[in-house]
């Protein structure tokens, strides 16, 4: 054996050890934190620039805005296409740009060569962290592990956010030292370096279906139309929010006209880019995504806006003012790892909504007057919200996206933080309208405590954040986190076979559906779940309650539910009212029982047919929550089947009853997951 196979042979070795050994996170940290700093190392070359290219320092803010909106379209985009053509090929075709993006900046002579080069940073770097969220997912499932060690998950955190926060004194000093042509030229031997690690250490992805390489069956697979239809949305809406408070009518109506149609799409298209059925079913992560956005819209509120005050208002110099700004980047780095070891979720966002609270009142008490270390405090709060939102969310994001959608959902959770800060940006365009001032500096700090009281509320509000594990067995003991505390373990649904599954759908008929509350959605949510289990391959079985005159008379009246039935002749099996919703109607092949109890197995032959089909596994839907769907999931659960309950493919007439035993009863005998937690099991299946 050579020496070179050698040690390919060792490296596999440790890595099949350990699953996340350094050489594994290391090309995918430094990855990660080019985009955070490269976002803000511009800041102290704009006047540079400006002076040099012979343009107003208002033109060259361009070189701020491209990159931002590269990144914002790129980041989901990156991630969808990590999920299809492998997150390795996407990182290094990543890695490609930057270094290209260096090249031009650094040898650019105009201010459009210069935007160039930004745009191509800003697609480049997007690349990075959804392929590393996709990355960690699979090395994760492929280790037998519920979630990455939180140590990883805290890297990431780190490098993708609490680096931004060094960008403007690393500018300074490079541009100070070697010019501003150096923020450009850094990336040229960070990305080589980061080329060569990727290569060496980051495991190779599968070779394509060759049916799957034409141009067409990717466009279809990545949703191409709505990828084009997403950029153009963003692209437009970005413009719209960064000229306010000027408003372009233009940038507003072309937004329009590109996103209804796009939304139409998305809502047509099985597999859409933007699934915008399964982020409305799936609270929990569009609350992350919100509480990203809001949270960031504080920090770099502080972090640009503060600036500007304490350069204009207070007379610090551009060094000075990148100086007191830089503990706020340390304390975010240094609390980032060990808050994200432990992978939880409730406590660092709570945290991270009390301390944004605790700093914008504190900009709120500052003045042109006040000392140096009273700046420092207020940015070392922020610090702290920092280190807290970005661990907090980023674990919840991990918990929330579904397995298969893990890179895209990465992407968005980018692109809501971008919409947090150039929605900062145009808050402190508004506030400093007038000149930079005190004034203008507390009115932000206003904006920012109505921030932080949202962010609070979307946290302590959160029936998801209120368990250890809204999914986890309560038989199953928690003994990684204090109680109260949400950490990232998922019970053991991590796959699921189609051809042994079977979701039944009980008492979806026309006299009932009316019952529940937002029906219409509800039927929907559940007809998507169908297709998705019948693409799958898996069987459908449908429950409806119905009886004929010898059921009504065979009622004894020991039985207090069903006596007033028989007493008033209800539900009759050919009454309109008895059958089954067209909306989800059966067809050819699945199993339809007509039951006269609460149970769906109770005075049925259904056990009996799907034993014969080979099922082992049942996903219900049904109404209502304490009727069929929990008399169903205790006989299905003593007689052995491993069970799944559609959290949001169930309902019952009282809300508070549904609450509590989804919350409570459920999951001790039953997974509880959502349809799109469902579509996910499915797609890795």
């Amino acid at each position: 054996m050579s020496t070179g196979a050698a040690q390919t042979d060792s490296a596999t070795n440790g890595l099949a050890r350990t699953p996340f050994a350094w050489t594994f996170t290391t090309p995918l940290y430094v990855g990660s934190s080019l985009n955070p700093i490269n976002s803000s190392i511009i800041a102290t070359a704009l006047v540079p620039i400006a002076a040099e290219l012979h343009v107003s320092v208002g033109a060259t803010a361009v070189l701020v805005s491209s990159l931002y909106l590269a990144s914002a379209v790129a980041q989901p985009t990156a991630g969808k296409l990590a999920e299809v053509l492998g997150p390795r090929r996407i990182f290094l075709s990543g890695v490609v740009l930057v270094l290209l993006g260096g090249l031009v900046g650094g040898l650019g002579q105009n201010l459009a060569m210069l935007t160039v080069a930004r745009v191509l940073v800003g697609i480049g770097t997007s690349a990075a962290f959804p392929c590393a969220m996709v990355l960690i997912r699979r090395r994760a499932e492929e280790a037998g592990l519920d979630a990455p060690p939180g140590g990883v998950l805290g890297g990431i955190a780190i490098a993708g956010m609490a680096t931004a926060a060094v960008g403007p004194p690393i500018g300074g000093l490079l541009v100070g030292s070697a010019g501003w042509r150096w923020a450009f030229l850094i990336n040229i031997p960070v990305t080589a370096i980061a080329m060569v690690m990727a290569l060496r250490w980051l495991p190779k992805d599968p070779v394509p279906d060759r049916g799957h390489n034409g141009f067409r069956q990717v466009a279809d697979r990545i949703d191409l139309p709505g990828i084009l239809g997403f950029a153009g949305s963003m692209t437009t809406l970005v413009i719209f929010l960064m000229s306010l408070p000027h408003v372009e009518w233009i940038a507003l109506a072309v937004f329009v006209l590109a996103a209804v149609p796009t939304v139409v799409w998305e809502l047509r298209k099985t597999a859409p880019f933007f699934d915008f059925r399964g982020l409305a079913a799936n609270g929990a992560l569009a609350r992350t995504y919100l509480r990203q956005a809001l949270t960031l819209l504080g920090v770099y509120s502080v972090m640009y806006g503060m600036t500007q005050w304490m350069e204009a208002a207070h007379g610090f110099s551009t060094v000075g003012a990148g100086l007191l700004l830089l503990p706020m980047g340390a304390v975010s780095a240094l609390l980032s790892r060990p808050l994200a070891r432990r992978n939880l979720v409730r406590g660092p966002l709570i945290a991270s909504a009390v301390t944004m609270l605790l700093g914008s009142v504190g900009i709120m008490l500052l003045t042109s007057h006040s000392p140096a270390i009273a700046i420092v405090l207020v940015s070392l709060i922020f610090g702290i919200t920092s280190a807290s939102t970005t661990v907090g969310n980023q674990t919840a994001l991990y918990l929330a996206a579904p397995p298969d959608q893990i890179g895209t959902a990465s992407g968005l959770f980018r692109t809501f933080g971008y919409l947090g800060t150039i929605t900062s940006a145009v808050i402190g365009s508004i506030v400093f309208r007038d000149g930079v001032s005190d004034h203008g500096l507390h009115t932000l700090g206003i904006v920012l405590v109505a921030a932080g009281l949202a962010v609070l509320l979307l946290t302590v509000l959160d029936r998801r954040l209120m368990n250890r594990d809204p999914n986890r067995q309560a038989d199953t003991p928690d003994t990684s986190t204090p109680q109260g505390e949400s950490s990232v373990s998922t019970p053991t649904h991590t796959t699921i076979t189609p051809e042994r599954t079977a979701l039944l759908a009980m008492d979806f008929q026309n006299g009932i559906v009316p019952l529940a509350p937002d029906a219409d959605a509800l039927v929907e949510r559940v007809k998507g779940a169908i297709a998705d289990v019948r693409a799958a391959g898996s069987t459908i079985g449908y429950v409806r309650v119905a009886f004929t005159e010898n059921d009504w008379a065979a009622v004894p009246e020991t039985n207090k539910a069903f006596t007033a039935v028989a007493a008033g002749k209800m539900l009759h099996h050919e009454d309109t009212a008895t059958q089954i919703d067209e909306r989800i109607a059966p067809e050819h092949g699945d199993i339809v029982v007509r039951k006269i109890r609460y149970g769906s197995a109770s005075t049925t032959d259904l056990h009996q047919q799907l034993t014969d089909r080979g099922i082992d596994t049942l996903v219900l839907a049904g109404i209502s929550t304490s009727g069929v769907v929990l008399s169903t999931l205790m006989d299905a659960a003593d007689r052995d089947y491993r069970v799944y309950v559609l959290s949001d493919g169930i309902a019952d007439p009282d809300p508070t009853t549904h609450q509590v035993l989804v919350d409570n009863v459920f999951p001790s005998r039953a997974h509880v997951i959502d349809t799109t937690e469902l579509r996910g099991l499915l797609g890795s299946a």
